[in-house]
């Protein structure tokens, strides 16, 4: 049965993810975007102080071992945004964060990006995987979280990959098979972590530290480029909505089981 939580909660954090995405780039208006990023924002965050560092704290023998396990991760998303597989950049034109730009680029972003997500969401899939064998509750909230935060990036991938000069079904397809990778990761990690089940705490807080690494210093940055008083009330609103949420899917997760 945890096996086919895991399937499905990465089949919807992965692909359906990337075709909601796909829909929402081609019919929506990019004024809406900031608002699905506040939003992620928040359930990222509710998910790691809410349910994943609590839980990861519960089940090691160690708490300065996991708080360490946590700034090593940090500063390794953050050595690997430098290497350019976390972050949409190319040269020094930031295309995830910055509006594309008509002219194409032969499509260096586009393969760049998809080399990115295809790692990323291998990554997620492992540590949806961690988290359902913890138990359902804190898998439920782990993976509304990434799909919470896979929405809004999905989006901007697939407009890159527009601007790479990929036509929308291409765009699409490739958008899907990349997020597919979340699936084989977390089956692979489901039969790996059956008997290395020590690995768990330690998988729970590379998660956290995934989630907060891109909130706080992938997202939040880019709320600050909007920083009238209007604007600021809306991201603050969305924030706590996303924190609400999380806590609302716990609390639903946990009256179930």
């Amino acid at each position: 049965m945890t096996l086919v939580w895991i399937i499905g909660a990465t089949l919807v954090g992965g692909v359906l993810s990337a075709l909601i995405a796909a829909l929402f780039a081609v019919k929506a208006r990019v004024a809406q975007i900031p608002v699905l990023i506040s939003y992620a924002v928040g359930a990222l965050l509710g998910a790691v102080f809410l349910e994943i560092l609590p839980h990861a704290f519960g089940m090691t023998d160690s708490l300065e071992r996991t708080a360490a396990t946590v700034l090593f991760g940090i500063l390794l998303f953050f050595v690997l945004e430098k290497l350019v597989l976390w972050r949409h950049c190319h040269e020094e034109q930031c295309e995830a964060h910055d509006p594309p730009q008509v002219s194409y680029d032969h499509g260096r972003s586009g393969a760049m990006i998809l080399i990115g997500d295809t790692f990323h969401n291998f990554v997620d899939g492992i540590l949806i995987a961690a988290a359902f064998l913890a138990n359902t509750e804190l898998g439920v909230v782990t993976a509304v979280a990434i799909i919470a935060h896979e929405i809004p990036q999905e989006i901007g991938d697939f407009l890159i990959l527009l601007h790479s000069g990929y036509t929308r079904v291409q765009a699409l397809l490739l958008n899907v098979a990349s997020s597919a990778a979340m699936v084989v990761g977390a089956i692979m990690a489901y039969f790996a972590l059956q008997t290395l089940q020590e690995w768990i705490p330690a998988l729970l807080a590379l998660a956290a530290a995934s989630m907060l690494y891109v909130s706080v210093a992938d997202l939040i940055p880019g709320l600050h480029r909007r920083p009238e008083l209007q604007a600021t009330l809306q991201q603050v609103l969305l924030i706590g909505l996303g924190v609400a949420t999380i806590w609302l899917v716990g609390e639903l997760a946990h009256g179930g089981t």
